[in-house]
């Protein structure tokens, strides 16, 4: 079955820098668009960056460049870097399979939390 295991998330300063990882399972990694989500307290979750099979990339407003998705298909992960961050980031972070604008499964990881102080 799918399994997606996010992690790299923490505690930074405003303006500091966090890497994210999610190491996915149970289907063909290469051949989807992987995609980063995150939901603050009280708030829908919202998409944050779409990869491509490609390698193509596209980004929420509030996020682009600061922040940067990438992939490695030898090893079924995703990435996100997040550069410059502010404490309106401060979210749990989830990846999923993309499919269009939604997400590609139903069931999500644990997500890792990312808190930015002021």
């Amino acid at each position: 079955q799918v399994q997606l295991v996010e992690s790299g998330g923490g505690l930074v300063q405003s303006g500091g820098s966090l890497r994210l990882s999610c190491a996915a399972s149970g289907f063909t990694f290469r051949n989807y668009a992987m995609s980063w989500y995150r939901q603050a307290p009280g708030k829908q979750r919202e998409l944050v960056a779409i990869i491509r099979s490609t390698g193509s990339t596209r980004y929420a407003d509030s996020v682009k460049g600061r922040f940067t998705i990438s992939r490695d298909n030898g090893k079924n992960t995703v990435y996100l870097q997040m550069d410059s961050l502010k404490p309106e980031d401060t979210a749990v972070y989830y990846c999923n399979g993309q499919s269009g604008l939604a997400p590609l499964f139903a069931s999500w990881g644990q997500g890792t939390q990312v808190t930015v102080s002021s």
